[in-house]
C-alpha cells in the first residue's frame, strides 16, 4: 500500500518518490587544492611542455584535470583555425594588391 500526502493541492505518492532516487556519479578522484592549481597553472606556462600535458589530461587518467585540459584544447584550435583564416585573408589581400 502506497502512502500518500497532499502537498499544496496535489495527491503526490511519498513511495514511488522515495524508489525512483536518482544516480548520481560516484565522485572519482580527489578534489584539487589550491596548490595544485597553482602547480597546473605553472606548467601550462611552459611552452610546449603545455600542450603535452593538455593532452595528457585530457585523454589520459581520469583526472581532476580533464575537464579543464579538454575545453583548453577546443580553445586553442578554435584559436588556430581563426588565426589561419584571418592570415589567410591578410595575404590574400597584400597579394591582391601587389598583381596591378
Amino acid at each position: 500500500m502506497s502512502r500518500e500526502s497532499r502537498k499544496g493541492g496535489i495527491l503526490v505518492d511519498l513511495e514511488k518518490d522515495q524508489d525512483q532516487g536518482y544516480n548520481t556519479p560516484e565522485k572519482k578522484g580527489i578534489d584539487m587544492t589550491v596548490g595544485d592549481w597553482l602547480i597546473t597553472m605553472l606548467i601550462l606556462i611552459i611552452p610546449i611542455v603545455n600542450i603535452v600535458m593538455l593532452f595528457i589530461w585530457g585523454f589520459g587518467n581520469p583526472d581532476s584535470r580533464r575537464n579543464y585540459a579538454r575545453a583548453s584544447l577546443i580553445w586553442m584550435a578554435i584559436g588556430i583555425v581563426l588565426m589561419l583564416i584571418f592570415y589567410g585573408a591578410v595575404f590574400a589581400f597584400i597579394f591582391s594588391l601587389n598583381s596591378y
